[in-house]
Formats: C-alpha cells, sequence, structure tokens
C-alpha cells in the first residue's frame, strides 16, 4: 500500500527547527514578566500599608479630639460658674493684708524646662470626689504636672474652704494628656489683651477679666493638635476708679 504525499495547504509554509524553538517563552521574557509581577505586589502592599496608616491616624485623631472636647467642655464650666467679689464688699488689699480668697490669678509655670500657664479662681462648679457631702466655692487651679514618663498632663485642682496651700497631687484628676503646651489670654472690659493676671494687683486696676481664652496643643505619635476657646466670663469687677 502506497503512502499518499502529504498535501500543503495553499499558502501555508513550511515550519523550520528556529520557529519550533521560538514558540515557547525565552528566559528575557519570563524575567520580564517577574519584575512586572513584583511590581504590582509592591504596589498592593503600598496601598494597603498606607490605608492601615491612614485608618491608625484617624483613630488616633480620634481619640484626641474627643479627649480634648471634654477638657475644654470642663473648663469651660468652671469659668462660667466663677465667683468674683464686687465692691463694697470687695476692698483692694492693704500692703500687710492677705490676698482675696476669691481672687483670679493667671501665671506661667516653669514644668521640664518649658513654660506652662498654670490658672488659679473659684467657682460653684464644685466636683465631689470623695465621701463628704459638702458643697461651696470651691477653689480650681489648672496646671501642668510632668509624670514619670516624662508625658506632660494638665492636672485640675478643686478644694473647698478653707483654701490649701497649693501643690501639686498625683490624686488630682487629669483632663488631658500628652499637653505639649497650654496658655490663657485674659481681656479686660475694653477688650486689651493680656499673657497674665492677677485681680489683686494695682497693675490690673484690681479687676477681674471680662474673657478668657484657651490655647491648648497636644502631640501623639501620628502628629500635633491645636484647640482653641474663649469663655465669656457671667460676671467681673470693673477696675478700680
Amino acid at each position: 500500500m502506497k503512502t499518499l504525499p502529504k498535501v500543503k495547504a495553499w499558502g501555508q509554509k513550511p515550519v523550520t527547527s528556529n520557529q519550533r524553538l521560538n514558540l515557547g517563552f525565552t528566559l528575557v521574557e519570563i524575567m520580564l514578566a517577574i519584575v512586572m509581577l513584583g511590581l504590582v505586589v509592591t504596589t498592593v502592599l503600598a496601598s494597603f500599608n498606607a490605608v492601615f496608616s491612614t485608618t491608625e491616624a484617624l483613630e488616633s485623631g480620634s481619640d484626641i479630639h474627643e479627649m480634648a472636647k471634654n477638657c475644654l467642655k470642663r473648663i469651660t464650666t468652671d469659668l462660667e460658674s466663677v465667683y468674683v467679689v464686687q465692691p463694697p464688699i470687695y476692698k483692694p488689699p492693704e500692703f500687710d493684708e492677705p490676698p482675696d480668697d476669691y481672687r483670679i490669678v493667671g501665671s506661667s509655670e516653669d514644668s521640664s524646662g518649658t513654660g506652662f500657664a498654670q490658672l488659679r479662681f473659684c467657682s460653684r462648679a464644685h466636683l465631689r470626689f470623695e465621701t463628704s457631702n459638702r458643697n461651696g466655692l470651691a477653689e480650681i487651679i489648672y496646671y501642668i504636672m510632668a509624670k514619670e514618663d516624662g508625658n506632660l498632663v494638665l492636672k485640675r485642682s478643686d478644694n473647698l474652704y478653707p483654701y490649701p496651700d497649693f501643690e501639686e497631687k498625683g490624686s488630682d484628676p487629669t483632663l488631658c494628656e500628652h499637653v505639649k503646651s497650654l496658655a490663657f489670654k485674659y481681656y479686660d472690659d475694653e477688650g486689651s489683651e493680656s499673657d497674665e493676671w492677677d485681680s489683686e494687683s494695682d497693675e490690673f486696676g484690681f479687676a477681674t477679666p471680662t474673657a478668657i481664652a484657651i490655647q491648648l496643643e497636644i502631640e501623639d505619635s501620628v502628629g500635633i493638635y491645636n484647640f482653641e476657646t474663649l469663655v465669656k466670663l457671667p460676671v467681673y469687677r470693673p477696675k478700680k476708679e
């Protein structure tokens, strides 16, 4: 039986040995594919890291904002309940007389080599943290204290009469942590601004401020956050004529 000759299709060229080798992938093509795959994987992982970092920053910022909100709300409540003695009951102290128990004093104190504001006044917004049921006018002092780990915190001292000599106490409630700076701005009845205040001083006419601005700066591993608010006092003592 004779084998019939293979019939070549019209227009079909015979496949050479070199063309048979070109039907697979070359080493260069494989390497290019690996490089491209690596680029894609790197881009995807970077996107995931960016998402996780953004989520962490948002969560941290949310916590910071909530803490600052509660802190400023507490200070605002205290200041809106401030107590001020008016003339003729109030009389400027003589040279050898003790200062008014209900004075308003804003100063700058030093904590860990950094200046921080301190504010002292009397308020009806006393908070009871002990078993005592006493109420009355409380001496409120806001101050910055450094913890053992170096973290600076904003503390609130609250004492009923008779008011003790001020001292920093770890038992005082902490209003805010990770404090970078704290400042108070005081405004008189003409709108003039001052970084400090002393209602028992002739420099301020034995007056109390009409408004107090709070500037709070908090810093964590993510960034720095700034918060401000202005509290208009419900009562003030005008300058002595």
